[in-house]
């Protein structure tokens, strides 16, 4: 089968042919039909993370072996079943819940693989969607998208996903009576925006740096949009929600700068959510951690659970899809080159 893999770190990517694997088990492979490109691909293909003050944290440190076949966005149809693989139908669509943990510990009993200590997620610690068949270690990790649109469905694995969790750690209460910010307007910036609204949310002020994703938040339904390197962004936050300050935000960018704004513009005792591993160091004092009594909280994915429930209310019509532009598997790399240059308007995928 064909691969198109991470062989080196800042080099386009290599086209290798592997051998199509037989499920066993509970196993089952798919024909690939889609493979959303996500930034956190980015941070792979770069080989490491940017934690500020000089350092950097390699992805080879944490157990990512090159050569690397990325892709954790992925539907595909059921074409082989290993044995004891249940619940699954050859010729159907599954979306691929990717976040895979050791399946052993506690974490991953609990229902919360995505915070396992011992990660094996598919696209990073194992071999993902970029390729015309990707493996599933377990049918239980399938979910029936039925006839809904492969391109469209594939990006709710992880931006999808990943807002849906972050909004579930703030108080409904806070959300649905009165606007929070979103920091980033790219693909995870117009989901967050869509799933908010599913969830009761009286709406999002959304903030980027880049005007076109400024104008395709504003037509997605932002209640407003600020430039985040405008001098007076922090204002223009507080205008936007009646001169007040801001009970919650979202940063799906993580960087010094974003979380600095989100931080600045949060009421005393509100919530920052960080979302985003475009790296950096934090910025505040931390003195005023408790003089304004903030919770700061981190979201990695999130878990089967809530993916099942997200693909509920996309299949209920409540979760708009977001835009997406497709693109042939054998353009993967040329499509992670333009998404590093900020030249993808809502998610670009990968189809086959």
């Amino acid at each position: 089968m064909k691969c198109y893999c991470v062989t080196q770190f800042h080099e386009p990517l290599q086209m290798l042919e592997q051998q199509k694997p037989v499920p066993t088990g509970a196993q089952v492979l798919l024909k690939t039909r889609a493979a959303g490109v996500c930034h956190s691909d980015l941070h792979i293909w770069e080989g490491g993370y940017d934690l500020g003050h000089g350092k950097r944290l390699s992805i080879t440190d944490r157990g990512i072996e090159l050569p690397i076949t990325m892709g954790h966005e992925v539907v595909g149809t059921a074409v082989s079943l290993g044995p004891n693989a249940t619940a699954v139908e050859l010729g159907k669509n599954y979306l691929v819940f990717p976040w895979l943990g050791c399946g052993q510990c506690s974490v991953c009993q609990s229902g919360r693989e995505n915070y396992c200590a011992k990660p094996r997620s598919i696209g990073v610690y194992q071999n993902g969607g970029y390729a015309d068949h990707i493996l599933v270690p377990d049918s239980r990790y399938l979910l029936d998208i039925g006839d809904l649109n492969p391109a469209q469905i594939a990006p709710i694995a992880c931006s999808g996903l990943t807002t849906f969790s972050a909004i579930k750690k703030l108080d409904p209460a806070i959300y649905q009576q009165s606007p929070i910010v979103i920091m980033g307007a790219g693909g995870l910036g117009l989901m967050c925006l869509q799933i908010l609204k599913a969830m009761g949310g009286s709406g999002a002020i959304m903030v980027d740096i880049d005007p076109a994703k400024l104008k395709a938040a504003k037509e997605a339904g932002a209640l407003a949009t600020v430039n985040g390197t405008d001098p007076d962004a922090l204002a223009q936050i507080l205008k936007a929600n009646g001169n007040q300050a801001i009970p919650a935000v979202i940063d799906l960018v993580g960087s010094t700068q974003s979380t600095e704004l989100g931080f600045n513009a949060l009421i005393k005792g509100g919530t920052l959510v960080i979302v985003g591993f475009f790296g950096g160091a934090a910025p505040w004092s931390l003195a005023f951690i408790p003089m304004k009594a903030i919770s700061i909280l981190g979201n990695y994915t999130g878990s089967l659970g809530e993916l099942k429930e997200l693909l509920a209310l996309v299949k209920s019509g409540q979760v708009k899809p977001i835009e997406v532009s497709e693109h042939p598997l054998s353009e993967a790399s040329n499509v992670l080159a333009a998404l590093g240059a900020g030249k993808v308007i809502g998610r670009a995928v990968l189809v086959d």
